[in-house]
């Protein structure tokens, strides 16, 4: 027993010293890419000229949620005063005003503003049924993407377009900038891995808007028996892969601003461990923490809250690290995932067989980087395992862009 306590009690103390020596010894490296906002951007939905002649006439249905708007305007709203005929909305995961908690199934219900029949695609109906496109003539697709692939609206995308395919729709995505569209990195998706947290063959984060990505789904055929949706993409003005995008309006509940959206793709991982990373507070997606940690320089403790209704470890203290400087500060200059904490958390675990769950390989996209942590492998070493697959991708890739290249 007293062994066992003295290693628990090392693993934490070499965790700390490596943590701080390694976080906030990285150096700082100025950006050059251009932080750009909504008004310097006109987002797809904002060029209602390219499209309102496109629905002259049409019966029309919208895939939205609260990130879709005409400046401080929703788009259904818009549309609806402008005379155009709106039949019903599709929401994804969180809901169309986008305050259900991640993994929370969504009732088929009425918009209180509006009237409108509201569809949720998440749960069971990830994908339009015949029955919900009947008498729709277009639907429009505009989300707001964060350009992480297990950020389940791209697999609503790929539904959309596959529904719209199979029942002769046009689709009309209105393009919307990706806050991590200017770099490129992780794991790309295995086929025995596909699941609503990734359904195509790309990397962790993969650098493309969402009008380009539903080109790419198009283009290689990644739709279900390899149809093609009648796609018409609404580009963007103003944006290049070399610009931050700020955006205007938190993507989900829990990313509630932009060093929580930087964070995201290295924190996202721990979704498939015993880690929180702070559902349940006021700081999602910018702590990570877990009860059995000691002598960390953090703690909080998980509630409930509107979009984390049940959070993991929910009253109980969490030692652990607040990341909110480092994210603000390190992670948007870094331009990669960042594998540090969890390499280190699991190598702190002292309960290494149920540190990882069965969804983190659906997080990864694969079963080697689970293995590779287990291994003890370095960063560098994990980071290379990846080259390959990251470079043949950015072939496919390069067919697809709209907009200047980072």
């Amino acid at each position: 027993m007293m062994t066992n306590i003295i290693k628990a009690t090392l693993a934490s103390f070499i965790f700390i010293f490596l943590f701080r020596l390694h976080a906030f010894s990285q150096p700082i490296t100025p950006i050059d890419n251009v932080v750009k906002t909504n008004f310097d951007i006109r987002s797809g939905a904002d060029l209602t000229a390219k499209y309102l002649p496109l629905l002259k006439g049409k019966s029309v249905a919208i895939v939205a949620n609260q990130s879709s708007n005409i400046r401080n305007t929703h788009l259904v709203d818009s549309l609806l005063a402008l005379h155009v005929k709106v039949k019903k909305v599709f929401c994804p995961e969180h809901g169309f005003r986008g305050q259900v908690d991640a993994g929370q199934a969504v009732a088929t219900e009425k918009d209180a503003k509006t009237g409108l029949t509201i569809i949720t695609l998440y749960g069971k109906n990830k994908k339009p049924q015949p029955e919900d496109l009947a008498g729709i003539d277009v639907v429009i697709f505009d989300i707001q993407d964060v350009g992480v692939r297990f950020y389940t609206y791209l697999s609503t995308l790929h539904y959309v377009m596959e529904a719209c395919a199979e029942n002769k729709k046009q689709l009309i995505v209105l393009d919307r900038p990706n806050p991590h569209g200017y770099y490129i990195d992780g794991p790309v998706l295995e086929p025995a891995f596909k699941s609503f947290l990734g359904l195509d063959p790309v990397p962790l984060v993969y650098g493309m808007t969402i009008g380009e990505y539903a080109s790419m789904l198009n283009g290689e055929g990644w739709l279900k028996d390899g149809e093609k949706c009648d796609l018409k993409v609404i580009q963007l003005a103003g944006y290049s892969h070399r610009d931050l995008y700020e955006l205007p309006v938190r993507p989900s509940p829990n990313l509630p601003n932009m060093t929580a959206v930087y964070l995201y793709p290295s924190l996202g991982l721990f979704e498939g461990t015993i880690i929180s990373v702070g559902r349940g507070t006021d700081l999602p997606f910018q702590v990570i923490g877990h009860p059995s940690l000691k002598d960390t320089p953090y703690h909080f403790t998980p509630e409930s809250k509107p979009a984390a209704k049940e959070p993991k470890y929910m009253g109980q203290e969490c030692q652990g690290y607040n990341l909110v400087d480092f994210g603000a500060q390190y992670m948007k200059n870094l331009k990669k995932i960042y594998l540090f904490w969890l390499i280190a958390t699991y190598s702190a675990s002292a309960d290494k067989e149920h540190f990882f769950d069965d969804n983190f390989n659906f997080h990864a996209g694969n079963a080697s980087l689970q293995q590779q942590i287990k291994e003890g492998k370095t960063e560098d070493q994990i980071r290379e395992s990846w080259q390959s697959g990251i470079n043949a991708f950015k072939i496919i890739r390069k067919k697809y862009l709209l907009y200047t290249d980072f």
